[in-house]
């Protein structure tokens, strides 16, 4: 046993790295790691597991703050399944990441099937709602399974700063209600028939595939006055069509406005030839010049056709598409970057 100057000196050394490191362990303590699998039989209060990602949402614990006072994550992660349940964030649950821990997004599938009919309204069919500020969900499917009945939502999103990478969602009528907040979806797919992107978010769908799963509008942005700084911009994006062969061609809309100010742009993204040449449906409102603000850059595809589009749409200069990028148009007074947000996540 070493004893005198030689030892006291070793043991200040080893304080010395014990004190340094207390930051770094400080820092990742903020953080919250809990598991969700159907191999879980039972999961209360203080626990990291649980059966179901509704009783994870409940019972886990809250996420501290670091050393520069910012608060920490909750971090669910979901094994491998089918989650046959209704999930809801409530506004008092900020930073929740929702992590797929499968290989794809379609081993990890929250599903529920309930129509407007059966709910008593559209806004009560929600396989999940979203109402948590800072939400991020990775690498896994929000589903609805009501089919071709009516509205139907598998997804419903009232919350500033949300980030979805490598996510799907699935439905046919009004599958993602982007309603609240600025939202970014990037790498991911949404599928419908009836304006199943709606609402009245600031929301951009980045290097994404919009399906439409039948005849209809792909989107259905609801501004109410042109002074909200809201829309939906679709960039670098691809729109596939999986109408049936033989079934009447140019059957899809890039968009109808929900309210009369309703803002959707296109960038960079590839158009199928089942896309109506007009482009843009008015939904009946008589005006020549409709209130809506519907544009597009460098369309491409068979169904870009710049000269067939209705003439109240806009076709973009460079400069004036550049103020729909990311990092600006979702950036707000705290200067979010959702690239940077979404590249952090597992």
């Amino acid at each position: 046993m070493k004893t005198g100057f030689g030892f006291a000196v070793s043991m200040l050394a080893l304080g010395l790295v014990a004190w340094l490191l207390q930051p770094v362990r400080a820092a990742r303590a903020q953080d919250v790691h809990v598991r969700v699998s159907h191999n879980v039989k039972t999961g209360t209060e203080g626990t990291a597991e649980f059966p179901t990602i509704q009783m994870a949402m409940d019972h886990h614990p809250f996420a501290g703050k670091g050393p520069d006072g910012k608060p920490g994550r909750v971090y669910i992660e979901i094994e491998p399944g089918v989650y046959h349940e209704r999930v809801i964030v409530t506004q008092n649950h900020a930073n929740i990441t929702l992590v797929g821990m499968g290989k794809s997004p379609s081993d990890v599938v929250i599903t529920y099937s309930l129509n407007a009919k059966q709910a008593g309204g559209t806004f009560f069919t929600e396989t999940v709602e979203i109402n948590g500020d800072g939400f991020e969900a990775d690498n896994l499917t929000f589903e609805n399974t009501a089919g071709n009945t009516g509205q139907a939502v598998a997804a419903a999103v009232r919350a500033d700063r949300a980030v979805f990478k490598n996510c799907r969602f699935l439905g046919h009528q009004d599958t993602l209600f982007a309603d609240y907040g600025r939202q970014y979806y990037v790498d991911s797919y949404i599928e419908g028939g009836v304006d199943f992107i709606f609402g009245n978010a600031a929301a951009v769908f980045d290097h994404s595939e919009i399906h439409a799963n039948g005849p209809g509008y792909l989107t259905a942005q609801s501004r109410t006055s042109p002074g909200q700084k809201t829309g939906y911009v679709i960039l670098d994006s691809k729109v596939t069509s999986g109408i049936a062969p033989g079934s009447p061609r140019d059957t899809i809309s890039l968009g109808r406005p929900w309210r009369p100010f309703s803002r959707v742009i296109y960038i960079h993204t590839e158009l199928p030839a089942d896309v109506k040449p007009q482009g843009w449906n008015a939904w009946g409102r008589t005006s020549k010049t409709p209130q809506a603000y519907y544009a597009e850059f460098q369309s491409r595809g068979p169904g870009a056709d710049p000269a067939a589009r209705v003439a109240w749409s806009h076709q973009l200069t460079k400069s004036q598409a550049a103020q729909f990028m990311p990092r600006v148009f979702l950036a707000g007074k705290d200067h979010w970057n959702p690239a940077a947000a979404a590249a952090r996540l597992p």
